[in-house]
């Protein structure tokens, strides 16, 4: 017989929702507006560091020596269990390389392997590697991105016209869920579509100029931010220490910028 649970429906599924949203959306005060309020939440982590992990040299090494939010957050129970395991061995150095026998880390140290599980997905801020997105004047989305990755607003690239992008440069998040962040790119390029349709237009490019201007905005407003100043090395930031994934503020703002289209940033194409 089937344990008895609790179904949630109707009214109470979106009561549920919106409550865990806000809990989410409320870790953005610490992360943009004043770190300190980041205090509570690095303890209740070290709570459950210090729980979970009695070995105190273990502990030390699983210890962050950087601010809380720097790295992406990982809310899990398994993780830390994993690592206490008899048949886990915890190594913090870096690979060096592969050896024939196994990984040699950088203290120089080889650890023999017969499996190797690569992590990989983590080169996000690479322009993509595919030559056949091509712009006006025959500009390759590559090229125009070669010295990093930017869009207006992370869905529309000067240059490319009617090129829309979801989860584009700078909409990726470090507190909340991106499915929020894609249901707005959504809705704005629907609004770009509507555009065409009342003017008439074939397509429509975004301004250079307007492209440029935000996201100077938008690297002011990362730079004394945990996910650039937290002390780490991060999935965040490109080759040269440009943070070229994250949404700087809070997801309702987005979705507020993102409701319509303003058609003076754009060049209708006729």
């Amino acid at each position: 017989m089937a344990a008895p649970g609790i179904v949630i429906v109707g009214a109470g599924c979106r009561a549920l929702r919106h409550g865990v949203y806000w809990l989410l959306e409320s870790r953005a005060l610490g992360f943009t507006v004043d770190p300190r309020l980041m205090r509570a939440h690095e303890k209740v982590a070290l709570r459950h560091l210090a729980a979970q992990v009695p070995d105190p040299e273990l502990r030390r090494r699983l210890t962050p020596d950087y601010t809380i939010g720097c790295k992406r957050l990982l809310i899990s129970s398994d993780y830390y269990p994993a690592l206490t395991r008899d048949n886990v061995t915890l190594v913090t150095d870096p690979v060096k390389e592969i050896g024939p026998h196994g990984l040699v880390d950088a203290s120089g140290a080889e650890h023999p392997a017969d499996v190797i599980v690569f992590g990989t997905g983590f080169r996000v801020t690479d322009a993509p590697r595919d030559r056949r997105i091509t712009g006006r004047n025959g500009l390759r989305l590559q090229d125009a991105w070669r010295h990093g990755i930017e869009a207006y607003y992370g869905v529309t690239v000067a240059g490319f016209p009617n090129l829309f992008l979801l989860l584009g440069p700078n909409t990726g998040l470090g507190h909340n869920s991106v499915v929020f962040m894609i249901e707005s790119q959504v809705r704005y390029v629907l609004d770009c579509l509507r555009l065409l349709s009342r003017t008439g237009a074939k397509a429509l490019d975004v301004r250079t100029e307007r492209q440029r201007a935000f996201n100077r905005r938008l690297r002011a407003r990362l730079d004394p931010l945990v996910w650039n100043a937290g002390g780490c090395s991060s999935w965040y930031l490109d080759e040269h220490g440009v943070n070229r994934t994250i949404w700087p503020g809070f997801t309702f703002e987005y979705w507020a910028r993102t409701r319509k289209v303003k058609p003076a940033a754009y060049e209708l194409l006729f």
